[in-house]
């Protein structure tokens, strides 16, 4: 008899606390390898400018160049992807934006003030980032997507350019991903990938802007740049490989659950997929549709190595210890597959994003439902939150004093001030107080 492809675990296990932690282990192995490469393009790009995106584009992806300019998609030429897509593609993509936009605009924040007793206004003033650099990966990884959740929030945020970096091996460029770009507003587009357009970015070159902030997914190459850069730019997140937690009641159907895991699994070896069932024989069912349905996926090579390297079957005694256990994990995604998830949602405090009810499938929220699908993975769903407008609008404190305001909040700063030993910053309060 096969092994079976996912680990059966239970909470009355008495190993289950070590059998959690090995699963939980997110320990990021940082290639040095990969680390000292990328170091190397930057500091090329950085000191070369065009001319070292020119050598790595000529090397990376094959293509005979002269100038960074001819690696500059022109807006007619995004309009005519847009235009050349096959009309269901085009409607999906016009939906999907048109729902994503929608919810985006509810988070954007406007800027506010009051004015105390005294005359003094104190506020805080919210402003777009200048320009913002997104990544989008090209060739056999496209995803349009992807365009969608991180363009529409920065435009929404009234961010001023927003440039596109994408690659284009031997000159190929999908068109789903250059119709994104034109239907989420996006300003200028080269075809540039890897840790050099990261570098072309965070830097700036002869013809490529350098931006205030960098979004957007991308392989290992690229995900170390723009750890290495951070600090000249702002970046939305490290991500890890995805992730899904499903919490379900027994009642829902089990091919449903075991293709909800599949649909994650089959991103990455590396993705991690956990059921969390409140019914045992429900849990060994999952396991059996699992393995029935595996055969027929496309991608079952990946989805079987991610599932036997990181996914897990688990019973739990109650609702109670499955939401301690959902805390626990601080999962990417989370689908309450019960009869009445709304209060088991409010008791979930660390989750990216929360999908109630059976019918509700992950990937809704990949696609379409409105919500961004860029997330917090590696348990950093504990202190971080999803992308969304409020990442491309930084906010400025507001502070006016009236002359009774300077003197009263004067004396404050100056005792605070001596008590510090900074006597230039007493005296700077003390010559604003009424005498």
């Amino acid at each position: 008899m096969n092994k079976p492809t996912l680990r059966l675990l239970s909470t009355a296990d008495a190993g289950f606390a070590a059998a959690l932690e090995q699963l939980l282990d997110r320990a990021v192995n940082e290639d040095a390898e990969v680390e000292t490469a990328v170091r190397a393009i930057l500091a090329e790009v950085q000191t070369r400018g065009d001319a070292a995106l020119i050598d790595y584009t000529r090397r990376f992806d094959r293509n005979s160049v002269v100038t960074v300019a001819e690696l500059e998609v022109r807006q007619e030429r995004l309009a005519a992807a847009k235009a050349a897509i096959a009309s269901e593609q085009r409607t999906a993509l016009e939906f999907a934006a048109g729902r994503i936009r929608a919810y985006h605009e509810r988070q954007r924040v406007d800027s506010w003030s009051y004015t105390d007793d005294d005359g003094t206004l104190l506020g805080q003033q919210v402003t777009p980032l200048d320009r913002v650099g997104l990544y989008a990966p090209g060739g056999k990884a496209a995803y349009p997507s992807s365009v969608l959740m991180n363009a529409i929030p920065a435009k929404v945020a009234g961010v001023a350019e927003l440039i596109m970096m994408t690659p284009a091996p031997e000159g190929r460029i999908s068109d789903l991903v250059l119709a994104a770009a034109a239907i989420a507003g996006v300003d200028r587009v080269f075809t540039v990938g890897g840790a050099q357009a990261i570098a072309a970015l965070a830097y700036g070159t002869e013809t490529v802007p350098r931006v205030d902030k960098i979004v957007g997914p991308g392989n290992v190459y690229v995900a170390t740049a723009k750890r290495l850069v951070y600090g000249r730019v702002d970046i939305d997140m490290i991500a890890g490989p995805s992730e899904i937690v499903v919490v379900c009641d027994g009642k829902t159907d089990p091919a449903w659950v075991a293709m909800d895991l599949f649909s994650q699994a089959e991103h990455d070896e590396a993705a991690q997929a956990i059921l969390i069932s409140l019914d045992e024989a429900f849990t060994r069912k999952v396991g059996e549709t699992v393995e029935a349905l595996l055969e027929r996926m496309e991608r079952r090579e990946i989805i079987r190595a991610a599932l036997a390297r990181r996914g897990a079957l688990i019973t739990v005694r109650d609702l109670d210890e499955a939401i301690e256990l959902v805390n626990r994990i601080a999962p990417e995604h989370l689908e309450l597959s019960i009869e009445d998830p709304a209060p088991v949602a409010a008791r979930v405090r660390h989750a990216g994003a929360i999908f109630s009810g059976r019918y509700t499938a992950e990937v809704l929220g990949d696609y379409c439902a409105g919500p961004n699908h860029v997330l917090p993975t590696a348990g950093t769903a504990r202190f971080s939150s999803p992308l969304g407008v409020y990442d491309f609008q930084k906010r400025t404190s507001l502070i006016q004093c009236s002359a009774e305001g300077a003197s009263k909040l004067g004396k404050t700063a100056a005792v605070l001030a001596r008590g510090e030993g900074l006597t230039a910053h007493a005296r700077s309060a003390e010559y604003r107080i009424k005498k």
